[in-house]
């Protein structure tokens, strides 16, 4: 038994305006990148600095009470995570506290570190504190190099594999399909001013992947499609092959969506800034997978060589029925 999600094969045209999209896409760009240079980005401890302080108790880990107890220290940016590990014992119950460097100093005072410990044993009086560490300002500047190359080096190494795996056209329309979902993703947070720690990083490359692979799916299909209806000029191509592969691509992104948002709502504060992350990277790299990578490929059109075999073509995971 065959999924279908439409009595009939589809038959949108996705290409009426497809300068519009692009001159869209564009300006949210030019918007979300004016955003990033007027204000910046809200780091977190991870990139701005901060004291990591980790407890034990025998008691479970009240994430809420810990925080609502710190709130009266007014001590900005503060993340509470249980840890959790198998070869802890029964009554042995760890969290680390993360709380960020003040403006003036490259780490959290010996006085507030104190202040800390004395709020959390009026709810915890047998509450230890284990471990103290400190992040400065050169080992957080590190971090944000680092992370920059990661997503560079990734959008790289996406763009030598599309080269190889299919044309030059294709790799180009990739590749500005993924710099426009990182470039949305980076803005949105500097436009809502979200906390953008390590977690957002790992949630950009993620929607890397994703929307590489439904990128990869339509183009795949395109690439069958092109040899398939030879006399067909590419934009019936490429409208045909998104209305093919509409099923799966609507299948893919609804049961994502629903899984992070049960996440968003039910996995409290410390992954919510990742799930959001996801969240808008599924939606803008569903988006930029149809009204984007597939209109610049439009734009710079493909040569057909029909000297090359027709090994590889097409991908088992786009061939469902519409």
């Amino acid at each position: 038994m065959r999924l279908r999600l439409f009595k009939e094969a589809p038959n949108f045209d996705f290409f009426n305006r497809w300068k519009l999209w692009l001159g869209i896409s564009g300006l949210m760009m030019i918007v979300a990148f004016g955003s990033f240079m007027i204000q910046g980005l809200n780091f977190g401890i991870d990139f701005r600095g901060g004291t990591t302080i980790r407890t034990e108790s025998p008691r479970p880990v009240d994430v809420a009470a810990f925080r609502a107890q710190m709130d009266v220290l007014n001590l900005g940016d503060i993340s509470i995570t249980e840890v959790f590990d198998p070869s802890f014992g029964e009554n042995q119950n760890v969290a680390m506290i993360r709380i960020q460097a003040q403006d003036d100093q490259e780490a959290v005072s010996a006085e507030t570190i104190a202040a800390v410990e004395a709020v959390l044993r009026e709810i915890r009086p047998d509450i230890k504190f284990t471990s103290v560490e400190s992040v400065g300002p050169k080992v957080s500047g590190e971090l944000i190099q680092t992370a920059v190359i990661a997503v560079v080096a990734a959008i790289a190494a996406v763009l030598v594999y599309i080269w190889l795996r299919f044309e030059w056209q294709f790799a180009v329309g990739a590749i500005l399909a993924l710099v426009h979902d990182v470039i949305l993703t980076i803005g949105v947070f500097s436009e809502l001013q979200i906390r953008f720690d390590l977690a957002i990083i790992a949630a950009l490359l993620t929607i890397v992947g994703y929307s590489l692979n439904d990128t990869v799916v339509i183009f795949d299909r395109v690439r069958e499609n092109l040899r398939k209806y030879k006399k067909r000029d590419l934009k019936e191509v490429l409208n045909l092959s998104i209305n093919e592969t509409m099923s799966r691509t609507f299948m893919t992104s609804v049961t994502t969506l629903i899984a992070l948002l049960a996440l968003f709502v039910l996995g409290g504060d410390v992954i919510r800034g990742f799930v959001f992350a996801m969240i808008w990277g599924v939606i803008v790299g569903t988006y930029s997978t149809i009204f984007v990578a597939t209109a610049i490929l439009l734009y710079l059109g493909v040569k057909r060589d029909w000297s090359k075999p027709d090994a590889n073509a097409g991908n088992q995971y786009a061939n469902i029925d519409a």
